[in-house]
């Protein structure tokens, strides 16, 4: 499928206040993410590389040791089993990259 809408998936909640609709390329699994102010994630790593690119809003992203503020137009890469953490400093939209391959995110299986 070389078309997708990301509107016309269902949405997921993986954590509270994380709206998230999934889908796969070949080799990577994007997310589209409304999150509400405050949300977060705990501290946490994956084997898979992840790009934050936030569309509106604000997120605080601790990457290792480095902790920074990503803003609407702005983007955050985090490398391969590396420590990480996020919250929402005000309503975010967010899209998310991961490669390789993601099966789940936050125990949801994705498709």
């Amino acid at each position: 499928m070389p078309f997708v809408d990301p509107s016309s998936l269902e949405p997921h909640e993986p954590r509270p206040g994380w709206s998230g609709r999934f889908f796969h390329s070949d080799h990577m699994t994007f997310a589209y993410y409304v999150i509400a102010a405050g949300a977060d994630v705990h501290p946490h790593e994956h084997p898979n590389e992840e790009v934050w690119h936030v569309v509106e809003g604000a997120l605080e992203l601790t990457v290792g040791a480095q902790a920074g503020v990503v803003r609407a137009g702005e983007a955050a890469i985090v490398p391969a089993q590396e420590r990480h953490s996020v919250r929402a400093i005000e309503p975010t939209r967010a899209i998310v990259v991961d490669h390789p391959r993601r099966e789940s995110v936050a125990g949801i299986p994705l498709h």
